[in-house]
């Protein structure tokens, strides 16, 4: 087998080119089946000395994970040095850079005013800070700012904390609900690192920050809140006076807010005030956004109406026209997932499909996206509409039921759903008449093809008339529609169906003798029958199993009556009317044609007696049976019109001779 299986082990080896090989150097399937085996043997040889090497050097695997994980920790400490001389550096170009300013501008005086708003944003961090004991005397303050908490399995929120960075101390506190802030811990700036997180779906301008205490990850709602500058930020604010940009205070040498702030000095300097609106329509789009991540898209929604509600009212305050278009951006995000939703709520069970969309359909007509949500909620119930019929066809189940209660169950829903939606009706009809075009065309396809009997296609059209017609109870009228897909079939049946009746009529050979049943059994079957089909035979019969009528005359009574029935169904259709009109007249007319045999000794009594029977009697009773099933006023005119010609084409009944008397002697 090594010989055999060598190719697998070249560092060239080809899959196609050992297929093609392969196939070639086979002969039948028995030895395709036999080198399969072979392959497989050796797949399973190469599995089982593949564990027992891993078995062998297990030790040498947890060994190698040690040393990654300590090239790992090395790795984190050069961080730390190089972001420690970084920051050094940085600090040494803003005392320089302080020094000019100072010599050529404010002289001797500015150290005091840095004295004193240290002093006022180091009472501000005591006062709004609970929990915290720190000294804070001789530190000098360089930002402040809030972020978002995230959890580093799968990105979700945790909770919202806020930062104050001195040069030497990082605290952290948590945003309670009542918006104070509650002291977490304090870090020293210069045993931190800070690792930047690339933007995924659904969660941005995150970053890592790799502490004593371990990693933690931190979201801030725009990219300004990453970037940092070398400028000294403002006195602390507490979180009430939310800022749109939110950045993460790492390092000395990290960014203060970007937008101005009323700090613990701006009110000795009569600084003025500016507005920033609420304190929740700040954060308004990133909570927009944590809802949709979470699926709480009734809640996004509510927030969306919320903002922008407010935004209508009053859009003086700073940066309302970035929180508006922020929103309108989340108001088409929401969108679009919502109709991803919708689009993928379809299956099998058309109920189950229905139920699934009602969540969405909501709050897309909430939200003014009613046009798109209907169309994608009708592309949904066409896939699970069309699934069912198949399915129904594959098990022989009747279809035409089933697919006017599936158009029933998604109107109803439909109108359900967009009660306050008219203009989108108009959708609902255009998508009706489209799935009755499909579902006529799979019924020409699968049951009215070439050769179907008019028994096969009267209890089709009739199955398929009923449930329709149902449909106007909720407002759909798709009748005439119907109808018109059908018109073409049915009328190439129909004349397909007279041909090949009149083809039958007076082949069987009739003696033109009273018609014997045998038994009394028979007789009274037969009579039920007919009795069924609407005439009563007993006037005829004589004897115990005599009909005082040719066999032909009583099958093709049955018959005729039977066929009555199919065409009236069909003739429901004012269009199809006459042309089934014309099957019962033709068929009528051949049988009254119908003449005994040359050379056969036939009694013309009793062959008018046979013609007046379909005349007097069993075309007076199809033409009374054809109406009633119709249902319609209008008369058989072409039935009648028969009735009246044949009455003056019958010949009088000729006198009997007595075959006892001669006039020759």
């Amino acid at each position: 087998m090594a010989e055999v299986m060598k190719d697998f082990d070249k560092p060239d080896f080809n899959v196609d080119k050992y297929t093609k090989q392969l196939v070639k150097e086979c002969v039948g399937g028995a030895d395709l089946q036999q080198r399969k085996k072979e392959i497989q043997i050796y797949t399973e040889q190469t599995s089982a000395t593949l564990k027992k090497s891993v078995y062998a050097n297990y030790m040498q695997f947890i060994e190698t994970a040690k040393e990654i994980s300590h090239l790992e920790s090395e790795m984190y400490q050069l961080s730390h040095i190089l972001i420690e001389q970084r920051n050094i550096l940085a600090s040494l170009a803003d005392e320089k850079s302080a020094g000019n300013t100072q010599k050529n501008e404010e002289g001797a005086d500015q150290p005091t005013q840095e004295e004193v708003e240290n002093s006022h944003a180091t009472r501000a961090v005591k006062e709004m800070v609970q929990g915290f004991n720190g000294n804070l005397e001789g530190k000098t303050f360089l930002n402040e700012g809030a972020l978002i908490e995230l959890d580093p399995n799968d990105y979700r929120p945790i909770q919202r904390v806020f930062f104050f960075l001195f040069n030497n101390v990082l605290i952290v506190c948590k945003v309670k609900h009542d918006k104070r802030l509650e002291f977490l811990t304090e870090y020293d700036p210069k045993k931190i690192a800070v690792i930047n997180i690339k933007d995924l779906d659904g969660v941005r301008n995150a970053i890592n920050i790799i502490t004593p205490d371990g990693s933690k990850i931190f979201q801030s709602v725009t990219a300004a809140g990453k970037k940092k500058t070398n400028k000294k930020g403002p006195a602390p604010q507490p979180p009430k006076t939310k800022q749109s940009s939110m950045q993460q205070k790492d390092s000395p040498s990290d960014a203060k807010s970007l937008i101005p702030v009323v700090s613990p000095t701006d009110s000795d300097g009569g600084k003025i005030i500016e507005n920033y609106g609420p304190e929740w329509i700040a954060t308004a789009s990133e909570e927009i956004q944590t809802l949709i991540a979470l699926r709480h898209f009734e809640d996004a929604q509510a927030l969306i109406k919320r903002t922008q509600d407010y935004l209508g009212n009053d859009a003086s305050f700073v940066n309302s026209k970035q929180i508006a278009e922020k929103v309108k951006l989340l108001e088409t995000q929401l969108t679009d997932v919502l109709l991803q939703e919708l689009s993928n709520s379809h299956c099998r069970n058309l109920q189950v499909t229905l139920g699934a969309s009602r969540r969405s359909l909501k709050i897309l007509v909430d939200i003014g996206r009613a046009r798109q949500a209907c169309g994608t909620l009708l592309k949904v119930a066409t896939m699970a509409l069309r699934s069912a019929q198949r399915e129904a066809r594959r098990n022989n189940a009747e279809i035409s039921e089933l697919f006017f209660c599936d158009l029933t169950q998604v109107a109803c829903e439909f109108l359900i759903a967009f009660e306050t939606q008219p203009a989108c009706v108009s959708a609902l009809v255009v998508w009706c008449n489209a799935e009755l075009q499909y579902f006529a065309s799979q019924l020409i396809k699968h049951y009215l093809t070439k050769g179907t009997h008019l028994d096969a296609v009267a209890k089709c059209i009739e199955g398929i008339r009923k449930p329709c017609a149902k449909l106007t109870e909720i407002g759909l009228d798709l009748s005439y529609h119907l109808e018109g897909l059908l018109r073409s079939t049915l009328e190439s049946l129909i004349e397909e169906s007279r041909v090949r009746l009149l083809e039958t009529v007076g082949r069987s050979e009739d003696g033109w003798q009273p018609y014997n049943l045998q038994t009394k059994s028979n007789l009274k079957r037969l009579l039920l029958e007919l009795d069924t089909l609407g005439i009563d035979m007993r006037a005829h019969t004589t004897g115990d199993t005599w009909i005082n009528l040719t066999q032909s005359t009583v099958m093709f009574t049955r018959h005729y009556l039977q066929l009555t029935s199919q065409c009236a169904y069909l003739a429901k259709s004012e269009v199809l009317w006459p042309s089934l009109e014309m099957i019962l007249r033709d068929l009528m007319v051949a049988q009254q044609t119908v003449k005994p045999v040359a050379g056969l000794s036939v009694d013309p009594n009793f062959v008018l007696k046979n013609k007046l029977f379909l005349l007097e009697e069993l075309l007076p009773i199809a033409i009374d049976n054809f109406q009633r099933i119709t249902g319609s006023e209008r008369k058989c005119g072409i039935l009648l019109e028969l009735q009246r010609q044949l009455r003056k084409q019958m010949a009088p009944v000729p006198k009997q001779r007595s075959v006892y008397q001669t006039d020759v002697f």
